[in-house]
């Protein structure tokens, strides 16, 4: 079956960095667009990133343009999310998702920056 393991996610101080890494199994990594969702505390669920099944387009919320990068490896079937200059406001748990419409998810991997 389809399964998204999200990790990396730390404690961090302001202006940090973090890499957040999405294990996939159970289907080819290489046929879907990916994505970084996020939810902060209190808040609904936010898009971050996505990137195309190729890698050929990149494409993330303007609150982290310039601070994330989105990354895949296919042959490892990796999903990776590259986060440097991070602030408070980057607080939320994690979430990788699979396709267009968030077909699949995983369980989630906490980021929390202190200021």
């Amino acid at each position: 079956q389809v399964q998204l393991v999200e990790s990396g996610g730390d404690l961090v101080q302001t202006g940090g960095s973090l890499r957040l890494s999405c294990a996939a199994s159970g289907f080819t990594l290489s046929s879907y667009h990916m994505n970084w969702l996020r939810q902060a505390p209190g808040r609904g669920l936010e898009w971050v990133a996505a990137i195309a099944s190729d890698s050929r387009d990149l494409y993330y919320i303007d609150s982290v343009k310039g601070r994330f990068a989105i990354s895949r490896d296919n042959a490892k079937n990796m999903l990776y999310l590259q986060m440097n200059g991070l602030n408070p406001e980057d607080t939320a748990i994690y979430y990788c998702a699979q396709g267009w419409k968030y077909d699949y998810w995983g369980q989630g991997t906490q980021v929390t920056v202190s200021s």
